[in-house]
């Protein structure tokens, strides 16, 4: 497995909806710009593999989405679609990121497809890895305004009386991100446990999310209107699934018909984290991609 420790990003945080949010910059910033997206419940560390790589070709950005990672959370648990991709679209804007390359996992892909959509001259590529995309009951079709408001309420009074799970000690948090996901290695389940937890006051080990980031908005971005935004792309766009993954991805239920410009692939004896499972031939399959579209190859 690569050496993550050969080049070291520098930490920095900018400021969107009054929230202090954290992003990772791995230099190289006369290079093209690559912002990489982290899906639900995940953090910035979750891609050092990708960028390590990557950041011989490009000049490497990875945020902390918000109540993620060392973000802060938002009063209120404000976590819908366009929250996210407004934080997204101000960190691209201050830090004049396009146009950009990017690649997004699950919820990240979601949210990079709506940002693709809404400034399309703004993207110069898009790899979308298990994005979410139509997924039943995520949009909450069919239901009445009662039921949506009624489900809203009662969820969020449910979350207000969760506590955060303790760990005794990181080998417990450790086995459970194992647990989580049996391709992680042993090594790469010890560093995204590392980076991914903060140790309490009294000694026990807690994930760094915020648990209101497991609530629904109850009105966000209707699917039609989603579809919409992805047929307003205009990049390349490159749609990764595997073999082990999730179900209703973005590419599969005959969604890829709303991009205009999109090639997919599958990868074999890999999960829902393809980037962790398989990371080489993830990597082969993004770089072979942007050498093809942009002729951008990585020493």
């Amino acid at each position: 497995m690569e050496d993550i420790n050969k080049a070291r990003p520098t930490s920095h945080s900018y400021f969107s909806q009054r929230l202090k949010l954290h992003y990772l910059d791995w230099g190289n910033e006369s290079a093209p710009h690559m912002l990489l997206i982290h899906g639900i419940h995940d953090h910035c560390h979750t891609w050092d593999w990708v960028a390590q790589t990557m950041c011989s070709a490009f000049h490497v950005v990875v945020p902390d989405l918000r109540g993620h990672g060392d973000s802060d959370w938002a009063m209120g648990g404000a976590y819908g679609h366009i929250d996210d991709v407004y934080d997204i679209a101000q960190l691209v804007h201050q830090e004049e990121l396009d146009p950009v390359h990017i690649i997004a996992h699950s919820l990240g892909g979601t949210l990079a497809c709506i940002l693709a959509g809404i400034y399309p001259e703004k993207i110069a590529s898009l790899t979308v890895l298990e994005g979410v995309g139509g997924m039943p009951g995520w949009y909450m079709r069919g239901n009445t305004t009662r039921q949506t408001l009624k489900y809203w309420i009662d969820n969020n009074r449910k979350l207000a009386g969760r506590s955060p799970r303790k760990y005794p000690s990181l080998a417990e948090a450790f086995q459970r991100m194992q647990k989580s996901n049996p391709h992680l290695d042993e090594q790469r389940a010890r560093h995204l446990t590392i980076h991914g937890s903060n140790r309490n006051e009294d000694g026990t080990y807690t994930w760094k999310f915020d648990n209101y980031t497991h609530s629904r908005p109850p009105y966000d971005i209707p699917y039609e209107q989603i579809e919409e935004l992805w047929r307003e792309i205009t990049c390349p766009v490159l749609l990764i699934t595997a073999t082990e993954g999730y179900p209703h991805r973005i590419g599969q239920n005959d969604t890829a018909k709303h991009f205009r410009n999109v090639e997919s692939a599958l990868i074999e004896r890999a999960g829902h984290w393809v980037h962790h499972d398989q990371l080489d031939e993830f990597l082969k399959v993004t770089q072979e991609f942007l050498q093809r579209h942009f002729g951008l190859g990585v020493s």
